[in-house]
């Protein structure tokens, strides 16, 4: 990534640093939410938008009657929840509500201090740039959660697992450009000047953010597909290194979207790949110079690469349990921050 060129005026940026940060930690909570909604089979339970005046959830008995109406007409309920009262749907209703309504205060909470910032000549021209940038990415995912949802509401009660990883894709790719944006305004250096120079592994940083970016996708596809519930062994699929029907679907490209098989063993592959590469990665890096952010960073990425593929295998062998799954996913993310906070530090080495 590139950051801006400096600003013009000495203006005391930090500030709209912490702004951004606060941003990031709710698009990082709202992932985390979101992949609940999924794992709860909460997702489909309201099946209008309402982008503007959806902030308001059923508020007397009435509303909650017309609400269920509305879910009682979904695939969802005719073909697998028919059996449910409005007691049940209020269980499943609520979830969805809370990440909608997180998506709300997220674009308000970007809004209005941008508003802000820019009244008060916090923000220059590139600055405005990006800033729009990220506002254009948050309505793209906005409306890329209401496609996603659509397409469990036809026919097949389950949404596109394309829909999703593009969802998630979006959520996690606005999350690292804001974040890179506010550590480079943080660490006051929105792009390198004269005499400056990146750390030499900084370009390995970046491909190893890169692939975790690439795993998360992944795992996207897995969700999508429930491929988690299949093949609950480890390290072996079903006592294969390579499971029967890996190339099942044709054309061959369809496999690695459509077939749970596939996806399941392409998402084991990334990670242990990513796994060792990390690992090569911290001890490349123990022999030269790092600043002591960066170097709290390389030992927090050993720490969470470890972690993050112990809860994989345990959410595998366990057949996928809400908390370990969900602590699955939000370990991705996190791990995924700070292998983005270690590139950006070493982007900015001499800095």
């Amino acid at each position: 990534m590139s950051s801006s060129p400096p600003s013009a005026s000495p203006v005391n940026l930090k500030p709209v640093a912490y702004w951004l940060f606060t941003c990031c930690a709710m698009i990082l909570l709202m992932v985390i939410i979101g992949g609940l909604t999924r794992l709860t089979g909460s997702g489909l339970s309201m099946v209008q938008w309402a982008p503007v005046l959806g902030w308001l959830p059923p508020l007397n008995e009435a509303d909650w009657q017309e609400t269920f109406a509305l879910y009682r007409q979904s695939p969802e309920f005719l073909k697998i929840n028919w059996e449910m009262t409005l007691t049940g749907f209020k269980s499943i209703f609520w979830l969805e509500y809370i990440h909608r309504l997180i998506g709300r205060i997220t674009g308000l909470v970007f809004l209005l201090p941008f508003l802000y910032f820019l009244f008060k000549r916090r923000i220059d021209r590139p600055l405005a740039w990006q800033f729009a940038i990220m506002f254009l990415l948050g309505a793209l995912q906005g409306g890329m959660g209401w496609y996603m949802v659509k397409s469990g509401l036809v026919d097949n009660p389950h949404v596109s697992q394309y829909r999703l990883t593009a969802h998630l894709g979006i959520a996690v790719f606005l999350y690292a450009y804001m974040l890179w944006v506010a550590l480079g305004l943080f660490f006051g250096q929105r792009q390198r000047t004269a005499g400056h120079v990146a750390h030499p592994l900084q370009n390995r940083a970046i491909a190893l953010t890169s692939l975790i970016f690439l795993t998360i996708l992944s795992g996207g596809f897995v969700a999508g597909l429930d491929a988690g519930m299949a093949f609950n062994t480890f390290p072996l699929m079903n006592d294969d290194w390579i499971p029967e029907g890996i190339l099942f679907l044709q054309p061959a490209y369809l496999n690695l979207f459509e077939n749970i098989a596939t996806v399941q063993w392409d998402h084991r592959l990334l990670a242990t790949l990513l796994f060792f590469l990390v690992i090569a990665f911290w001890w490349n890096l123990r022999a030269t110079e790092l600043s002591k952010p960066a170097q709290l960073a390389r030992h927090l990425l050993l720490l969470m690469v470890i972690m993050q593929v112990a809860l994989g295998i345990s959410t595998l062998l366990l057949m996928v349990p809400t908390p370990l799954a969900s602590a699955h996913q939000t370990g991705a993310v996190l791990l995924f921050t700070i292998a983005l906070f270690l590139s950006h530090r070493l982007y900015h080495a001499t800095s």
